[in-house]
């Protein structure tokens, strides 16, 4: 009977092994079963999208001059409150002009009176040709009168140049805005002597509506701005140093005419309307240079790109929600928008966030990109 038992036991014993042998091998396989990556996923969008080249610059007045006094003298007066808006012709400063008067009107009574002894020299020549045709005067008296009369008549014409240039001496007593602008702090107070030779002037004037904004590009770019520049005026738009605010819109004015061989870049200069005088001299700014538009471009968010050695590609996810690598040609990206120019279409699922974990054929769950991210590939600019 004991025989009987241990051998019921045992074979429970066997039966109970033998089933616990064959289920784990389909736990296993369960367990093997790989579950869906989370990652973002976002369509391809369809936008326009500005074809720009970007850079910083400065911005300069577009002349700024230095008013000088070109005679010396005694400041008398000024005629404007520094940080004014001046006009050309504008009435800027007064010298003590009585020293240059007296010069004036004694060049003036030097005039008078060669012009007198002229008049009166004609009267003599008259006079002799007619003594000489009746033979009561010689020719060499006739002759020397002639004379005479040609050496009046250069002095009057060297009292007309002094008599102008103290005039025009005179003028510069009067010193007048050469241009429109704003004025600087004024460098001489009314009563100091100024001279023509001082090196900081009275005032500086700069013109600050228009404005420039003087940048440099790589020189690389050259050919692609000339293209697009014999097409037409090129767009520029600046913004705050941080690139957050726009403060102007203006054209492209200039390309240098020659790449700067120690850096490699070329200098251009936009010309923008600042009635508002939202750019400022010395301002730091950053530029955009609009080439033109990328026209229905498929967009996606710049996240989406990846770079390998064989250069970049994106994940986007098949009918299974499976995960494939696409290579694409990027044309641009800019603004946390990258523009693909080759091997992606609008409406394609594309991953743009959680590319670390996937692989190609790795099932993907999809979650929806957070708004912000969303907006940002299909603004159309």
């Amino acid at each position: 009977m004991r025989r009987v038992i241990v051998l019921l036991l045992f074979g429970a014993a066997s039966l109970l092994a033998w089933r616990l042998v064959q289920q784990p091998p389909a736990r296993a396989a369960v367990a093997r079963a790989p579950a869906a990556v989370p990652a973002t996923v976002q369509k391809a969008g369809l936008a326009d999208v500005p074809r720009e080249l970007r850079g910083v610059g400065t911005v300069q007045a577009r002349r700024s001059v230095t008013v000088r006094t070109q005679v010396d003298g005694r400041l008398q007066s000024l005629g404007f409150t520094e940080g004014q808006d001046v006009r050309a012709g504008q009435v800027l400063a007064r010298i003590d002009a009585r020293a240059l008067r007296a010069q004036y009107e004694q060049a003036r009574g030097a005039r008078a009176r060669d012009l007198a002894q002229l008049d009166d020299a004609r009267l003599e020549l008259r006079r002799d040709v007619g003594l000489v045709a009746a033979g009561a005067a010689s020719r060499q008296s006739l002759d020397a009168q002639r004379a005479l009369v040609r050496q009046l008549r250069a002095a009057v014409q060297a009292d007309d140049a002094q008599v102008d240039y103290a005039r025009v001496q005179l003028g510069y007593a009067t010193i007048r805005a050469p241009i429109s602008g704003r004025t600087g702090e004024r460098l001489v107070d009314p009563g100091n002597i100024v001279h023509a030779s001082d090196p900081n002037g009275l005032v500086v004037i700069n013109q600050v509506d228009p404005i420039d904004v003087v940048f440099n590009l790589p020189g690389q770019d050259v050919h692609e701005i000339q293209q697009a520049r014999s097409k037409g005026p090129l767009r520029v738009r600046v913004f705050d140093s941080d690139g957050t605010h726009a403060l102007a819109s203006g054209r492209l004015v200039l390309v240098n005419n020659q790449i700067d061989p120690a850096s490699g870049t070329i200098g251009l200069k936009a010309r923008f309307a600042n009635p508002g005088h939202a750019l400022w001299p010395g301002q730091y700014v950053r530029v955009h240079l609009v080439l033109g538009h990328y026209e229905h471009a498929t967009t996606v968010p710049a996240s989406a790109i990846q770079r390998s050695q064989a250069g970049t590609y994106v994940y986007v996810l098949d009918a299974q929600q499976r995960a494939r690598m696409r290579p694409v040609r990027l044309s641009q990206e800019q603004d946390g928008v990258a523009v693909i120019g080759r091997g992606l279409r609008p409406g394609e699922p594309v991953v743009i966030d959680g590319q670390y974990k996937l692989s190609p054929g790795v099932l993907v769950h999809a979650l929806a990109p957070l708004p912000r991210a969303s907006a940002a590939a299909g603004r159309a600019r």
